[in-house]
């Protein structure tokens, strides 16, 4: 098969429509990015509340320097699982019934957590958490992707990166307060995580009445359906020449059934978006931000912070992080995607060489410094490799992106 050929056969993109949309449209395409970024704000709280509750709960479960790591470590692990199992299942599933599921799993988690009399316990409960956390991280963004106008998605699908550190600062914010109010007294841990059950509870009543992805649908032959989706969300001339864009890719796509390991051996351009793909989120991950995330009182406190101090101060790690946030959003619907990849991964290289020459402070192993050194190295190596093969996405439509890949690396 020429793969030119058929790639040159992919409508035009539906952008060229310009036809202005019903009043109603962008209100419910605002109301269905803030039910489903519900996911993200979960995210955030789950990842950022045992920052400020590990130090409470590890007299009244007995916790050692080892069982500290794996109470921390378990949702890690979970989350890791659930990303792989995440993508697989919403593919089959659809994206909408996924993430109810996953509302399902950050309830069952966190009340886990709160309610656990012993660390085996709260390592399984965190460990749940640990699968709704990654399968968020994965269906969520693929979801706002999916149902977004291309012009809009990068702005729409960074709301759930707004909701993740909004997550986070609410957690650092509840703990504080939690400490403040409690004092020394036993369990406020159990307070400070079971706040989490409270948006699962919004996040599952939510999706209930959110649409499902077009793009899903259509994978599944429904297009009526897909259509129905695409008129919630454009307006009408708009959806019938995306819905026209998005089934034809569906139907090769069925045709050629892409997508397995023996296709991204034999396929250049599948292998290609595999690498681009795997690369970013080891780009993200491996810059170190997590680490002032989990460890940021600790971090505080060996710094010379006393203990409700670090947890106050650690507040302001969590406004940063959303105003940078707010800043992004802004930013995206004027410079391109790539060169604010690469600024946002120079000044993270910058602030952890800044955080490796300020703290003195040394904990087991190589020490604070030497570890914020070694992240720093770890980002100067993703900023050389989303300069060298991260492509620019902006303002081109997911079907239009796939046809270039096809060109490109046939």
């Amino acid at each position: 098969m020429d793969v030119r050929n058929d790639a040159a056969q992919v409508p035009a993109p539906a952008t060229a429509i310009t036809d202005p949309a019903p009043p109603g449209v962008s209100r419910r395409l605002r109301i269905i990015t803030v039910v489903a970024t519900f996911g993200g704000l979960l995210f955030g709280y789950d990842t950022g509340v045992i920052n400020g509750a590990l130090p409470y709960m590890t007299d009244d479960l007995g916790l050692t320097a080892v069982t500290e790591g794996m109470v921390t470590s378990s949702l890690l692990l979970g989350a890791a699982l659930g990303a792989i199992t995440g993508g697989r299942l919403s593919d089959a599933r659809g994206r909408r019934r996924t993430v109810l599921t996953l509302a399902v799993l950050f309830f069952i988690g966190a009340l886990g957590c709160t309610l656990a009399p012993t660390t085996a316990v709260m390592i399984v409960a965190r460990f749940v958490l640990g699968l709704a956390v990654g399968g968020a991280s994965v269906t969520v963004p693929v979801y706002l992707a999916e149902i977004s106008p291309a012009e809009r998605r990068g702005a729409l699908v960074t709301r759930n990166e707004l909701m993740i550190v909004s997550g986070q600062l609410l957690a650092f914010t509840s703990n504080a307060i939690i400490a403040q109010v409690g004092g020394e007294s036993g369990g406020i841990w159990r307070w400070m995580l079971v706040l989490a059950t409270l948006p699962a509870v919004v996040l599952w009543f939510g999706m209930l009445v959110m649409p499902e992805s077009p793009r899903w649908l259509a994978s599944q032959s429904r297009f009526a359906d897909a259509l129905d989706v695409l008129e919630q969300v454009r307006s009408r001339q708009r959806a019938e020449a995306e819905l026209s864009e998005v089934s034809a890719l569906a139907i090769r796509e069925e045709r050629e059934k892409l997508g397995g390991w023996q296709d991204m051996k034999a396929t250049p351009w599948v292998r290609k978006l595999m690498f681009v793909g795997f690369g970013i989120a080891i780009v993200q991950q491996i810059t170190g931000v997590n680490t002032i995330m989990y460890y940021g009182t600790q971090i505080l406190t060996d710094a010379g912070f006393a203990s409700d101090s670090a947890l106050t101060a650690n507040i302001a790690n969590g406004v940063i992080s959303v105003l940078a946030t707010f800043v992004g959003i802004w930013l995206l619907g004027r410079v391109n995607r790539r060169p604010m990849l690469m600024t946002g991964q120079l000044g993270t290289t910058t602030a952890l060489l800044l955080i490796g020459l300020v703290f003195p402070s040394l904990v087991s192993g190589i020490g604070i410094s030497n570890t914020f050194f070694l992240f720093v190295v770890a980002s100067l190596l993703s900023l050389t490799f989303v300069k060298l093969h991260v492509p620019e996405t902006k303002g081109r439509t997911l079907e239009v992106l796939e046809a270039e890949l096809r060109t490109r690396y046939s």
